[in-house]
């Protein structure tokens, strides 16, 4: 009898950049490096996000609680939201306005919300819409660059259908690890994450490396948003192969990333 294929939980992920303050021409982006006795990727320098989970859809319910959606379908939104709450969560950043402002919450006031109810969020013990209704905010999701969507292949143990949005990082919120899931964070340019990964400093999953190869092209925050506003999203789930011992990855060529066929070491 045929095993039946799992189905990809829905996740999301950010990768928060700002222009590098010391080489110019490089952006840097906000990564994290997971636990060792996490399940899914253990020991891996990835960007924050998680799984999509139902306090997400609690906050569809309620527009008064999030900017930017106009057009967006329920599935749409679940992803952004989602993307928000896991990077406050993992990293402490909020991508979020004070109901009746067009800036982003300023540092100062995202630390204290941070201080007051990240733990509690991270231990179930608050919701992120409780978070934003006492605290009268709107989760920003216009914010928000879609920039890959990526499926994790068939016979993988987990799996997930996770969507990859860019954000410019609010200013002067730089963000830590949780010290939980994650026991790691850095603000590192694509360029020093990828030498990292070939020397070992650093273990990258397939996806990160990739994206990072990507992202390492544009010379500054601003050139990222632009080349991937609107652009179309190619679907990527790799199809894995055996190959002389090794193991070899085909994704679409059109997906926009730096090749179509890799041999790698391992998924991650």
């Amino acid at each position: 009898m045929t095993e039946a294929v799992k189905p990809p939980r829905p996740a999301s992920t950010i990768l928060l950049l700002r222009d590098s303050a010391v080489t110019k021409g490089e952006v840097e982006v906000f990564m994290m490096v997971r636990h060792y006795e996490i399940d899914f990727n253990s020991g891996a320098l990835v960007f924050p996000g998680g799984s999509v989970d139902k306090g997400d859809q609690e906050i569809i319910a309620n527009p008064a609680l999030y900017s930017g959606g106009e057009g967006l379908d329920a599935v749409d939104l679940s992803f952004r939201i989602a993307a928000i709450r896991e990077t406050f969560e993992e990293s402490g950043i909020l991508l979020a306005r004070p109901k009746g402002s067009n800036a982003l919450v300023d540092a100062k006031r995202a630390s204290q919300i941070e201080a007051a109810h990240r733990a509690d969020l991270c231990d179930n013990k608050t919701t992120f819409l409780k978070v934003l209704t006492d605290n009268g905010l709107l989760l920003a999701l216009d914010e928000l660059v879609p920039y890959a969507h990526w499926i994790t292949p068939e016979g993988m143990p987990k799996r997930f259908d996770t969507w990859f949005f860019l954000a410019a990082a609010p200013p002067e919120q730089v963000g830590a690890h949780d010290g939980k899931e994650s026991t790691d964070s850095i603000w590192v340019s694509p360029r020093e994450a990828l030498e990292g990964g070939e020397s070992g400093r650093f273990k990258l999953p397939f996806p990160t490396t990739r994206n990072l190869i990507r992202l390492g092209k544009q010379p500054n925050v601003k050139a990222a948003l632009d080349d991937s506003r609107g652009k179309p999203i190619v679907t990527v789930m790799p199809v894995m192969t055996k190959l002389n011992g090794g193991r070899q990855l085909r994704i679409p060529l059109e997906a926009g990333y730096d090749g179509e066929v890799f041999e790698v070491g391992a998924l991650g």
